[in-house]
């Protein structure tokens, strides 16, 4: 997008650009209702059914950054698929759940998931830039639910100090860039003070929503505390605007490694050239793909959900395709708190002590031979891995 390409929209075109690039202005103009949505896009019956429909709706939150990327006139524009509800969200499948990861069920206070035995998900606020359709918690996500409290973050922060073999801290929410700098400041000095706390990452979208919020202040802060891993969220390759590109560049500069995440969307990002091309776009931009997410079972989102099988032929596609660095791991976060879980093609045709057959990108088989020897553990061959393809 042309940096002043906003100008287009009647409703904005006399904004000076320099409060139009500024994150306090983006979010006290958020698109919360129909009337504004009137104002940016041709709105359909679904999207206005949807948005005016007040019980149960998961909240809608758009800033004007990410609405003047939408196409005002094509309902199936990937950008605005992410934003604005549809009827479809009130549609329950038997698939469906609430909690789909059971996060509430690993809370031991408050705000913080603990499933994995080394690492834990610290949750520090309950709101973001844009609320994305397909949100994991939108149970939480736009709600009251107290994560940001004072007294609960720092009731979290003491489990992590009392509970040694906590080494890994992913901070998240909502979104933990919408906190003030001075805020995070504040949380991050308290997780690096504690002596196990070895790795502090931050999730959040961000960077990709609402560019503006990466500032020269926000950056000092992370600084200050490094190393700061970051995982960036990124769906479309639509998304990695000049605006983008900058707040990446300058997190990168600023000392942060950046990793991807990206949720696997029917009819948004479920074709290989699409994916190719964002992965590309993102290294390009100093961030490296790390996950692909199957679209979790959340309640109201069966619309956005692929096959499993479309994920494992996307990494198919991509494997051999393209640099190795452009490839992240698919993962299904198992319903029922179960954990991220790798699904990936197989490659081994065959396997007994002494030989592996397998295949490569282009379909071609090969033969590694192995030295075997008095190892016992050549002698139990291994389960030969298989995953069926969908036609």
């Amino acid at each position: 997008m042309n940096v002043e390409a906003y100008r287009r929209i009647p409703v904005w075109k006399d904004v000076p650009l320099e409060e139009w690039e500024t994150y306090g202005w983006q979010m006290r103009h958020r698109i919360t209702t129909v009337e504004q949505l009137r104002q940016v896009i041709h709105v359909t019956p679904s999207e206005e059914a949807a948005v005016t429909k007040r019980d149960g709706r998961f909240i809608m939150g758009i800033p004007p950054y990410w609405a003047a990327l939408m196409d005002p006139d094509d309902p199936t524009c990937p950008i605005r698929r992410q934003a604005v509800p549809l009827e479809e969200e009130y549609y329950t499948s038997p698939n469906d759940l609430v909690d789909p990861l059971a996060e509430d069920s690993h809370m031991p206070v408050p705000g913080l998931v603990h499933r994995y035995p080394d690492r834990v998900l610290l949750l520090v606020v309950e709101v973001c830039s844009m609320y994305c359709r397909f949100c994991t918690r939108s149970r939480v996500v736009g709600t009251s639910a107290g994560f940001s409290r004072g007294a609960n973050i720092d009731a979290a922060i003491d489990y992590i100090r009392s509970h040694r073999k906590i080494r890994d801290v992913l901070i998240s929410g909502g979104d933990p860039l919408t906190l003030s700098d001075e805020r995070l400041d504040e949380i991050l000095a308290k997780l690096k003070a504690i002596p196990h706390v070895e790795f502090v990452r931050i999730g959040t979208r961000n960077p990709v929503t609402l560019p503006y919020r990466v500032t020269e202040s926000l950056c000092s802060v992370l600084k200050k505390h490094k190393p700061i891993w970051m995982s960036v969220h990124f769906n479309h390759p639509k998304e990695v605007t000049p605006a983008v590109k900058r707040a990446c560049g300058m997190l990168a500069d600023s000392g942060v490694p950046l990793g991807s995440q990206t949720v696997l969307l029917k009819g948004i990002n479920d074709r290989p050239a699409i994916m190719k091309k964002l992965f590309h776009e993102l290294l390009k931009s100093r961030v490296r793909p790390y996950y692909i997410y199957q679209c979790d079972p959340v309640r109201g989102t069966s619309h956005f959900r692929t096959t499993v099988a479309t994920g494992v032929q996307i990494l198919e596609k991509l494997r051999g395709h393209t640099t190795g660095y452009a490839v992240p791991t698919f993962v299904v976060d198992a319903p029922g708190g179960g954990g991220k879980i790798p699904v990936m093609p197989s490659y081994v045709v065959s396997y007994k002590p002494g030989e592996v057959v397998l295949r490569n990108y282009a379909g071609k088989v090969y033969t590694y031979k192995e030295e075997v020897g008095t190892d016992e553990r050549a002698k139990a061959p291994l389960a030969e891995p298989s995953y069926a393809l969908a036609d």
